[in-house]
């Protein structure tokens, strides 16, 4: 039988995204519009101009998407689209639109949870990587630590108490007034800046379960800034490798919790942070473990990731029906209990 080809869209927040995937990990195309322009006048996302720009760009790139595959909608075997967790306005129009584009050409459709579609990432650019695998899952809204033993099957080892480390890179980079997005500006200022320079907290590192805590720190780097004594680029070092050492911490804890693994695989946005990476790969070396981190662009939101995890997901035997509801919050382990403060993170 031949790999199917998997039409997938991504509008769970500020990118939108339409790729084109075969279930033999074939990237046939990719098309994204980001939309910092937009939201950068305001230091984070809007999700009412998020979603406007949604409607606005989302049909001119499935004809994109579609042309650069040199296929039709007809050739396209199932469209798959974020039903959630996000931004519920942009959910709805990438979930509308899979659905009118599967009702016309009576195809099925697939509702990817946002959180699926990087946590199966890595799966997409790495054939050998095989379950079960311990994922952090690290970005603007989510920090998660999952054993991940195959399509829908997840296990919740840690999960933010209150905000998500990307969130933090996002304040942070406000704080300093280093503009939007905050992630890859605050990398920028931290390589010119002294990661010892300013005491920062590491908040939950050494408690007994694996959770995250980044509101604390966030405040202790306004605190820094405030006392006007240290430099932005210390600042940013500073509170960069604070990140980390609680990323690292958290990540050792979990090894301990999952049971035996395949691989320490790290995704999301946070992911493409250079010194995230090294220090996990490190960890992973640590443990005799293979690391795996999806090339830097695979890391952001994106189509393809949709489109991968709607492959998997397809090839196992899921569609949905075409009255499936968008969803702003959507965990990947519904069984977990929550913890204290995770209510809206978990």
């Amino acid at each position: 039988m031949p790999y199917p080809l998997i039409l997938g869209i991504e509008s769970s927040c500020d990118e939108t995204a339409v790729a084109i995937v075969r279930g033999d990990r074939t990237i046939l195309s990719h098309r994204l519009a980001g939309q910092e322009a937009a939201h950068a006048p305001y230091g984070g996302v809007v999700p009412e101009i998020a979603a406007r720009a949604h409607v606005e760009i989302l049909p001119a790139l499935v004809e994109g998407a579609l042309a650069d595959a040199n296929v039709t909608l007809a050739q396209v075997d199932a469209i798959a689209a974020t039903a959630g967790p996000g931004l519920i306005g942009g959910v709805m129009v990438g979930l509308v639109t899979a659905k009118a584009l599967a009702l016309a050409a009576g195809k099925p459709l697939v509702a990817v949870n946002h959180l699926e579609g990087h946590a199966l990432s890595p799966r997409l650019t790495d054939p050998d990587l095989a379950f079960p695998y311990l994922l952090l899952l690290v970005s603007g809204g989510h920090c998660q630590l999952l054993r991940v033993d195959g399509v829908g099957t997840y296990r919740r080892l840690g999960t933010t108490i209150d905000d998500a480390a990307g969130e933090a890179f996002d304040k942070t980079a406000k704080v300093l007034g280093l503009g939007y997005p905050g992630g890859p500006r605050v990398e920028a200022a931290a390589a010119q800046g002294d990661p010892r320079a300013v005491p920062l907290p590491r908040p939950l590192t050494g408690t007994p379960d694996p959770h995250f805590s980044f509101a604390g720190l966030k405040s202790a780097v306004l605190r820094a800034h405030e006392s006007g004594r240290y430099s932005v680029p210390d600042i940013a070092a500073s509170f960069s490798q604070a990140v980390i050492d609680c990323l690292v911490d958290r990540t050792r804890l979990a090894l301990a919790l999952a049971g035996p693994v395949e691989a320490l695989v790290v995704a999301g946005g946070v992911a493409a942070n250079r010194g995230v990476r090294g220090a996990l790969e490190a960890l992973a070396t640590t443990h005799g473990l293979r690391f795996v981190a999806p090339p830097l662009w695979l890391c952001t939101d994106n189509g393809a990731m949709i489109a991968w995890a709607g492959a998997e997901r397809f090839m196992a035997g899921h569609s949905d029906p075409l009255d499936v509801a968008a969803r702003p919050r959507w965990p990947l382990d519904p069984s977990a209990e929550k913890v204290r403060g995770a209510g809206v993170k978990a």
